[in-house]
């Protein structure tokens, strides 16, 4: 294993924070997996996971397991990791900018497909390549204006030329889910099947530039965009967002199953040598745009009628607001049927507050899709 630190420059005078990213595997086979944990600093289960992988992939290095190179970044965002207030983290949103620190990655999908159009020709791997040494300069040449951007290029720098990309977060209270690339869904589902999702949701454009999507959307747009003129594999860079339950589910023995779930799709994508387990049955993926944010029409206590994993009707009463001035009861019901898969932690509701979110299957939204 190697270990690597990286720098930030330093947003204050006497701070200096910085990444730590393992390499596992001599990289002989030209093929990479990247995996980065807690980009939302305070979403705890990944950086558990991650410990558990660290084990898992150094004995795998040892027995000779990894032919390419497999990358881990077990806590990628020191940034969010120190925003703390008065006992409450704070580790979504970037306190300096109030942006989320999921969102405005790079993409240079238009810049890469400009610069390598002279230089790409018949064959499918060299113009992968090509596209992977373009992309990785333009991203160092990213001019990153604060300690966030800096963050940001570093992880994308990291990560820009993999093959593979899984990016471990969590929900407030939740079961198991992921999200993916529309064109990406058949690579996606074995994940699902190995970490038992109950919900893969997938679109082809969710908006506002998130880690996942701004390396992966990159493929399938220069496939689409030199279509009949030069091969481009749609699949260059597979991008997923792994969904790990709820913030409070830390323990070592979830930790160790889904870390054996990530180690069984590496197999499986040939990552990691050896026969992969069978694949358990996954769910049906469903469209992002048919995700159902229940929402608070009225500000009150919230009193939940589903929980996450619960399948939800069509019309089913899922929560209601109770007004501690009035008295008043606002029941709150399904729009359409489908898998509940995540809610808000917090009892008490502001007016347009997300509650929850059910996961159907008539796409009904449009526009930017991803929760703040």
């Amino acid at each position: 294993m190697l270990t690597q630190h990286h720098l930030l420059p330093a947003a204050h005078a006497g701070t200096q924070r910085q990444l730590r990213s393992l390499h596992f595997g001599p990289g002989r086979s030209g093929r990479k997996a990247y995996l980065q944990a807690s980009l939302h600093a305070d979403e705890v289960p990944p950086m558990l996971v991650a410990q558990s992988l660290i084990q898992r992939l150094q004995r795998l290095e040892a027995e000779g397991a990894i032919e390419g190179r497999i990358v881990l970044v077990p806590l990628a965002n020191p940034v969010g990791l120190s925003q703390d207030l008065q006992g409450s983290a704070l580790g979504r949103f970037d306190l300096a900018t109030g942006l989320n620190f999921n969102r405005q990655f790079k993409h240079l999908g238009t810049s890469v497909a400009r610069a390598v159009a002279p230089r790409l020709g018949d064959d499918l791997q060299a113009n992968t390549r090509e596209v992977r040494r373009v992309l990785g300069e333009q991203l160092a040449a990213w001019q990153a204006q604060t300690e966030t951007e800096a963050l940001k290029r570093q992880l994308q720098c990291l990560a820009h030329d993999a093959d593979l990309v899984l990016d471990l977060h969590c929900d407030n209270q939740a079961v198991m889910h992921l999200y993916v690339g529309s064109a990406q869904v058949d690579a996606a589902r074995p994940l699902a099947g190995y970490l038992g999702a109950q919900a893969l949701l997938h679109t082809p454009l969710a908006g506002d530039e998130p880690f996942d999507e701004t390396l992966a959307r990159l493929w399938w747009e220069l496939a689409e965009h030199f279509a009949g003129r030069h091969p481009i594999d749609p699949l260059g860079c597979v991008g997923l967002t792994v969904e790990l339950r709820g913030e409070t589910d830390v323990s070592q023995s979830l930790a160790d199953q889904d870390a054996q779930g990530l180690i069984a799709y590496l197999q499986q994508q040939g990552h990691v040598a050896g026969e992969a387990p069978p694949v358990p049955t996954a769910c049906e993926p469903t469209p992002l745009e048919a995700v159902e944010p229940v929402t608070a029409p009225c500000p009150g206590i919230v009193v939940f009628a589903k929980a996450p994993g619960d399948w939800v009707l069509k019309g089913e009463l899922v929560a209601e607001i109770v007004d501690p001035l009035t008295d008043e009861r606002t029941p709150l019901h399904a729009r359409s049927s489908g898998r509940c898969f995540a809610r808000s932690a917090r009892r008490y509701a502001s007016r347009g507050m997300r509650l929850a979110k059910i996961a159907g299957h008539e796409a009904y939204r449009s526009g930017k899709l991803l929760s703040l």
